[in-house]
């Protein structure tokens, strides 16, 4: 997903990471607990993350958290490290050229530029100062060479470079160095409202050493981190225990982090809120009732809530060949798909109205959020599937020999399961029959997604307070450069209007534009949005300033416990 087209009006939405178990739900939809009345998952201007001044809080300590797969790529500006979890991991690590408060407002990230301007609009052009004691944890200083090297890298003019998105960049003709090194002057060849998102978000600065040609951007990252230039870095490594402590960085120029040590382990989501509980770890994501009543009801730990953007979906495969190839099809299987029904099970108990997300684009709570689905529609669907070929052979739809069965993958979780199960009901009843394939989390994205090795597949896609920065990255069709399009789907006209929604300064008629995108979208039958996350995490009680951060960045340097 992208992000705000504007400042003025702050709609909050995002740039598209995949995440495979991020925000996985265990099965259940069990009632019990506490009231639900009040709670929405549609998104707010606050976080909750027990907010503490660092006198409150004690020196040192380690924080546990947990990931579900060992990063198989540690640029995540590449496809292979495209995933939210290893984005997490680098988060304490990597410069980025913004901060984001609770209600989505930017600021700027003061440790790694002095100062951040658009100096020219015709042509557009955006001046970067870089603090002058920013270094890489190998002793290089922070250039502008390190922006431009980012910048040619994912232009996509070099189809070698297998990037994760262009985020912008192949709308800039030039990076130059300004002043001095310190500084860096980008000229864009066409207007680009989202500029800011460039260097923020879910998006950061890698070195040059990093990018600078494909074989490095593709491979140098693959089995280790490398220079990093933020308060962490990594000091340890353990793939066969699944273990990475990330410990203070020498060069680091800025406040003392409150931790000494952040430890990730690589556990099975469904282990980890018993982890939690058994003071494994400190902090996790939560996503059943379940799962919140274990960590109301056990001492020491708390629930911290905050909507996010995080939202579950289902991609369709449109490769040529694939059973769902046709786009009436992929349409007709959208339209017999009961989101309501995924939501209420999957909801109950954590909101109080749960409602399904019907927008590619924005979330709920979002300046240009609207429901532009196409609804859910059975005898339609029915009636399409006969008017394209595919008729009812017994139970199951036939054409031309072919068995109208969908291959639905996903992470091995309970609850990608259940929703899974809904849907192979709801397809049933108009004779297209469903199969549950699961697979383990490491290499769901590298050796499934990617490939298109699915006909269906649910994943989730995390996001910033940049909003259109990726509706190019994953809805824009080049079947030479697919970047997050994993469905293959797309059409010149799609394209088209996705290129004059990313040029179009006026903040009112890009949320139109984007509108128009979404709704071709889902005319394309490219993919489902299911619903949004509710944003609820389990912590332990003494641990600050970090919890359940809406849409603010977290700044590493205050988390640690109460005195």
């Amino acid at each position: 997903m992208g992000s705000s087209p504007t400042r003025g009006t702050r709609s909050r939405v995002m740039w598209a990471a995949p995440v495979v178990a991020l925000s996985l739900i265990a099965a259940g939809c069990g009632a019990g607990g506490d009231s639900t009345a009040g709670l929405s998952d549609t998104l707010g201007t606050t976080n909750d993350i027990n907010p503490k001044s660092v006198d409150e809080l004690r020196d040192g300590g380690n924080l546990r958290l947990a990931t579900t797969t060992y990063p198989a790529n540690w640029n995540t500006l590449s496809n292979d490290g495209n995933d939210g979890e290893i984005a997490d991991i680098e988060r304490s690590m990597m410069p980025r050229a913004f901060d984001t408060d609770a209600a989505g407002e930017l600021s700027i990230n003061k440790d790694y530029f002095t100062d951040i301007a658009l100096t020219s609009t015709n042509p557009q052009q955006v001046t970067y100062t870089i603090n002058p004691k920013a270094v890489w944890s190998d002793g290089n200083p922070i250039t502008w060479e390190d922006m431009k090297s980012e910048a040619d890298a994912l232009s996509g003019k070099d189809k070698r470079f297998l990037i994760a998105i262009t985020n912008g960049f192949e709308f800039v003709d030039k990076v130059e160095r300004g002043v001095d090194d310190r500084q860096a002057i980008l000229t864009f060849s066409h207007p680009y409202a989202e500029w800011r998102g460039q260097f923020a978000g879910n998006a950061a600065l890698f070195p040059k050493s990093v990018t600078a040609d494909p074989d490095s951007f593709n491979n140098s990252l693959a089995n280790a981190m490398g220079p990093s230039a933020g308060p962490f870095q990594v000091v340890s490594t353990d793939r066969a225990q699944g273990r990475i402590v990330l410990g203070h960085n020498p060069k680091w120029w800025g406040n003392k982090p409150k931790l000494d040590t952040i430890t990730y382990s690589v556990l099975d989501h469904s282990a980890w809120t018993t982890a939690l509980q058994n003071n494994e770890l400190d902090l996790i994501q939560l996503t059943t009732v379940d799962d919140v009543q274990t960590v109301r009801n056990t001492g020491g730990l708390v629930v911290r809530r905050a909507p996010g953007n995080r939202w579950r979906h289902i991609t369709f495969n449109g490769a040529p060949g694939s059973i769902l190839s046709d786009p009436k099809v992929r349409v007709a299987v959208s339209k017999a798909i009961d989101r309501q029904a995924i939501v209420t099970a999957i909801q109950n108990g954590l909101v109080e109205n749960p409602k399904p997300l019907n927008n590619h684009i924005f979330l709920q709570g979002q300046a240009g959020y609207q429901d532009n689905s196409l609804g859910f529609d059975p005898e339609a669907a029915a009636r399409e599937l006969d008017a394209a070929g595919w008729k009812l052979n017994g139970d199951v739809r036939e054409k031309d020999g072919r068995k109208l069965v969908i291959r639905d993958v996903m992470y091995n979780d309970p609850t990608w399961v259940q929703i899974a199960q809904i849907i192979q009901q709801n397809l049933a009843k108009i004779g297209v029959g469903l199969t549950i394939d699961t697979k383990p989390g490491a290499g769901y994205f590298t050796d499934v997604i990617q490939p298109g090795d699915f006909d269906a597949a649910q994943f989730i896609w995390s996001g910033d307070a940049f909003a259109f920065s990726s509706i190019r990255q994953a809805y824009y069709y080049d079947p030479n450069d697919l970047q997050g399009n994993y469905a293959r789907v797309g059409s010149p006209e799609l394209n088209a209007l996705i290129d004059r929604t990313l040029s179009e300064l006026d903040p009112k008629k890009a949320l139109e534009l984007a509108n128009e995108v979404d709704r071709q979208v889902f005319e394309e039958g490219h993919s489902l949005p299911l619903m949004q996350s509710d944003g609820s995490f389990g912590v332990r009680a003494e641990l600050a300033n970090v919890g359940s951060p809406g849409l603010a960045s977290y700044d590493y340097t205050k988390i640690g416990f109460v005195k």
